[in-house]
């Protein structure tokens, strides 16, 4: 990789982390999540629950950070798919090209695990992030409430 990419990389891993981070359990909530940190000019992270991976799969969560970028296409973000300690579902997730995958099994195992997500354009991290906003008491809220949760931790 050149010094352009890994600086970029750095950069983007650094705005990374001071973004908050939100929580999602559905399409809905994610799209919620996006159009509020739109509206803030505000990039953002959306999280899988924990251990999502194992019960819900790299599939769906792939399926629904998609349409939410085709829903919000302005929307500043990255996602992050929770796998516990699961290397199974981290390898599915890294295999199925989800762009970042929470693995907070052992160390040596997990530097192998990043290792194959950087090869597959992806990346790993080792501890789950710190949580602005959990919207899985609001999951049949309707989409106006769930934007409202999400512009008060916003700004």
């Amino acid at each position: 990789m050149t010094d352009s990419g890994v600086i970029a990389r750095e950069a983007k891993q650094s705005r990374d982390r001071e973004a908050p981070v939100i929580v999602i359990h559905s399409l809905s909530q994610a799209i919620a999540a996006l159009k509020a940190a739109a509206r803030a000019d505000r990039h953002v992270g959306l999280l899988s629950a924990p251990g999502a991976a194992s019960y819900v799969g790299p599939g769906w969560f792939g399926a629904v950070v998609t349409a939410a970028r085709e829903a919000v296409p302005e929307a500043r973000f990255y996602a992050l798919l929770d796998c516990d300690d699961d290397v199974g579902a981290a390898l599915a997730a890294i295999r199925s090209e989800i762009e970042g995958v929470v693995f907070t099994g052992r160390v040596d195992v997990a530097r192998r695990l990043a290792d194959i997500a950087r090869q597959h354009g992806g990346r790993l991290v080792n501890e789950r992030p710190a949580v602005a906003l959990d919207l899985g008491d609001d999951f049949f809220a309707p989409s106006e409430t769930l934007e409202r949760r999400c512009a008060d931790r916003l700004t």
